[in-house]
């Protein structure tokens, strides 16, 4: 079993443990499940056992994250860009599952001969907890296929902390305009490139657009038309997950307010005042910001699990993969898109299908057709396709913030965000978060 598995889940088994105490074993011999990643799916796995737990059924849940806090992550840009604080899209793993074991720390091993999870938390030892199933749920991280600089000089938008290095990175670099006289070392402080016309990539230059522009009142030596933005991407037009009349409309209200479009080219590397791409041409800039590639963490060896249609791990019984850092079949044996709405269905699909197999039945597989897509495109626009009904503009802005308000878990969140929403349309966007800050 242990062989098998091993060719399944590269990198993930790399020898049998030597025996040691097992966190998580209840002392009425419950069914014990260990979920690895604190993200929508592995919380929602977490929040259904939870519920099958309080009608009778008999597991022992543990979930292990390296973040103590789920995080809203469609709304990273607009912390980027100051229209959000960061510590409102964020909530408590221990509130979102109260009633889940929960053991902060990083998953650096998994032995599945000895079914257990080797965790290193800090301490002078690693852990080890034991399972008799196992949920994968660890998200993807940035890929930057070794392009040169990519990974030191880019920035990245998957944490708090990447949203808040991007804001006083912007904020930091227009302070140095203001004071610099040589023309071309101003057009490369006020030159911001984003690679990747995906959601990411559209949602994040919009919002540096409006943030650049939102305090631009602030620094009266800096002209309207000095910052530029362009959005570098491989592919022949923006947010190719979208009909292509959105992606069309999309693309065109950001034109209009002045963003340059470089299509059918890559980044190839980027240099400390430059971005080069790969038709060997340069835009002059000290910001990069990174959407353009994910992957699955060094746990996984960089690849996506690959799972039947009920999420359980090829080659494994006892081992379910769910949300972005897995490839699960659609009825046409398609794999779903790895988006949030598909990581909280299967989550708790995995959890109901793990339920089953400790009762003796037969796994369900998992069958989910997307409700639809959104993407904000700043200055109180989005494009938004929800049930085959196409919507664009403010009617589109609306409904994206309607539908991730309510998302939002826990009415606290809820509040302090529309709070940041209405002082936004207010006021003009904070200026704390500088070099300084």
């Amino acid at each position: 079993m242990a062989g098998a598995f091993a060719g399944v889940l590269v990198g993930l088994v790399v020898r049998v443990l030597p025996e040691r105490r097992v966190e998580g074993a209840s002392a009425e011999a419950a069914a014990r499940v260990v979920v690895v990643g604190g993200g929508f799916g592995g919380v929602a796995v977490a929040r259904r056992f939870e519920r099958l737990v309080a009608r009778g059924a008999r597991v022992d849940v543990t979930l292990v994250s390296d973040s103590g806090f789920l995080l809203f992550t469609p709304m990273l840009a607009e912390v980027a860009g100051g229209a959000l604080e960061a510590q409102h899209i964020g909530a408590p793993v221990r509130a979102c599952a109260p009633h889940t074991r929960f053991r902060r720390g990083e998953v650096v091993r998994i032995d599945a001969g000895s079914k257990k999870v080797v965790l290193r938390t800090g301490g002078p030892r690693d852990d080890e907890i034991g399972y008799d199933h196992l949920v994968i749920a660890t998200g993807v991280a940035p890929a930057f296929f070794g392009l040169p600089g990519v990974a030191e000089r880019a920035f990245t938008l998957k944490t708090l902390a990447d949203a808040a290095r991007l804001r006083a990175h912007v904020l930091g670099l227009l302070d140095l305009a203001e004071q610099e006289r040589d023309p071309r070392v101003r057009r490369r402080l006020l030159s911001f490139v984003v690679a990747g016309g995906g959601f990411a990539g559209a949602e994040t230059v919009a919002e540096l657009f409006d943030l650049v522009h939102g305090v631009l009142r602030y620094y009266p030596g800096i002209t309207e038309d000095e910052p530029t933005f362009t959005l570098v991407h491989s592919g022949h037009r923006i947010l190719p997950e979208m009909p292509e009349s959105l992606g069309a409309y999309a693309r065109a209200r950001l034109e209009a307010r002045g963003i340059v479009f470089r299509f059918g080219v890559r980044v190839a590397e980027v240099a400390e005042s430059a971005v080069w791409l790969a038709d060997r041409t340069s835009i002059p800039a000290h910001t990069l910001v990174w959407t353009a590639g994910n992957k699955p963490g060094p746990l996984l060896s960089g690849e996506r699990l690959k799972t039947d249609a009920a999420l359980r791990v090829t080659g494994a019984a006892d081992v379910w993969a769910v949300g972005d850092c897995a490839q699960i079949p659609d009825p046409d044996g398609t794999p779903y898109p790895p988006t949030a709405q598909h990581a909280i269905r299967q989550g708790g699909k995995a959890a109901d299908n793990i339920a089953a197999v400790l009762a003796g039945r037969e796994p369900e597989p998992f069958v989910f057709r997307a409700i639809g897509v959104l993407c904000l495109l700043g200055h109180r626009t989005a494009a938004a396709e929800i049930r085959g009904v196409r919507l664009s503009g403010l009617a589109a802005w609306f409904l994206w913030r309607g539908i991730y308000l309510a998302k939002l878990p826990g009415a606290e969140k809820r509040v302090r965000v529309l709070s940041d929403w209405v002082l936004d349309l207010v006021f003009p966007r904070d200026l704390t978060a500088g070099r300084d800050a």
